[in-house]
């Protein structure tokens, strides 16, 4: 099997530039590094990983924390991000924390600290002061996804914003009796998202002069059965039933369509139903919705975390980066008949 010195004498370059050229660390001009490139095609060499990452002290290699792995939003983060590290040649170590605090515990205070990773990208999770002063010890960049976090270069979204949006939309069309199915205490996420949804979805009808309801609220836990359950409990009381929803989350929406219909009422005739994420099935089930773009927010991600890990990366303009979203208006809201 060639070695980097056939690929240096062919190019007709030193080893040390063939290792530039070929780690992408360090300066080459763009015909020496194709010049390269191309005496490595031809002699079948391949890096030997190992040996680069004792050279560089990289191991192409990032670490991505997750709170859930079955739930569409998440996944569909991680596939937008799995898809941009290996644009850039890096490869992706997934740890799921959907086994609780101690599990949490042993990721931060062993598995990303053995050198195994040359950043850490969270999502949808609030790293504390000691897992952020850890990973900084060691040098490893961090990107956070979701929200704000001290010390970290993050992105987040604006819940209250979206949650507004869906509330608005309805309002628009002449709602008042206007649902929410979302988290409460017990359901919390990091970020506090179903709290922060639920403050926008009241904030929008105190504006239009609406005083929100408690009987008007349901709480579930954002995945398709909590939605229906809820949804049963909203709807099957004719003494008080909306004439709208707007669900947290477009799983606990899709939920609440399949319990409108099982009550014999039809969406949106009898009930509108709003919901955020743009999930894979929303369009199928007719569902209008707040995009929040999550194969983007993973893309977006790897491209700051690369802004962190290359020399003379630029300079970004802020810690924190807004992400967008975007009102979908389908099948399932129309005015109240």
């Amino acid at each position: 099997m060639p070695g980097i010195n056939e690929v240096a004498q062919l190019a007709g370059v030193s080893t040390a530039t063939v290792s530039r050229a070929l780690s992408g660390n360090g300066h080459v001009s763009e015909s020496t590094r194709q010049r390269v490139h191309a005496a490595a095609l031809e002699l079948e060499y391949v890096v030997s990983s190992n040996a680069s990452s004792l050279a560089t002290g990289r191991t192409k290699n990032v670490g991505v924390v997750i709170p859930f792995l079955n739930r569409w939003f998440y996944g569909a983060v991680l596939e937008g991000a799995e898809s941009a590290l290996l644009g850039h040649g890096y490869d992706l170590t997934l740890y799921n924390l959907g086994g609780g605090g101690e599990e949490r515990r042993l990721v931060f205070e062993h598995f990303l600290l053995r050198k195994r990773v040359d950043a850490v990208i969270a999502i949808a999770l609030e790293l504390t002061e000691s897992e952020v002063g850890r990973l900084h010890d060691m040098g490893k960049p961090i990107v956070g996804v979701g929200g704000t976090i001290q010390g970290v270069r993050t992105l987040s979204i604006d819940d209250p914003g979206v949650a507004r949006l869906a509330t608005e939309h309805l309002l628009s069309l002449g709602h008042t009796m206007i649902a929410h199915i979302g988290g409460n205490s017990d359901s919390e996420m990091d970020f506090h998202v179903p709290t922060r949804r639920r403050g926008g979805y009241e904030a929008a009808l105190v504006e239009a002069g609406i005083t929100p309801d408690p009987e008007l609220f349901q709480a579930a836990d954002f995945t398709l059965q909590g939605g229906y359950a809820a949804a049963k409990q909203l709807l099957g009381n004719p003494r008080k039933r909306p004439t709208a929803v707007f669900a947290a989350s477009d799983e606990m929406a899709i939920g609440t369509i399949l319990a409108a219909r099982d009550l014999g009422l039809t969406v949106p005739g009898d009930v509108s139903v709003v919901g955020v994420d743009d999930h894979e099935l929303s369009e199928f089930f007719g569902l209008s919705t707040i995009a929040q773009f999550p194969a983007l927010q993973g893309r977006m991600a790897v491209d700051i975390l690369m802004d962190q890990l290359h020399p003379g990366h630029r300079e970004l303009a802020s810690v924190n980066t807004p992400l967008p979203f975007e009102l979908i208006v389908r099948s399932s809201t129309s005015r109240p008949s």
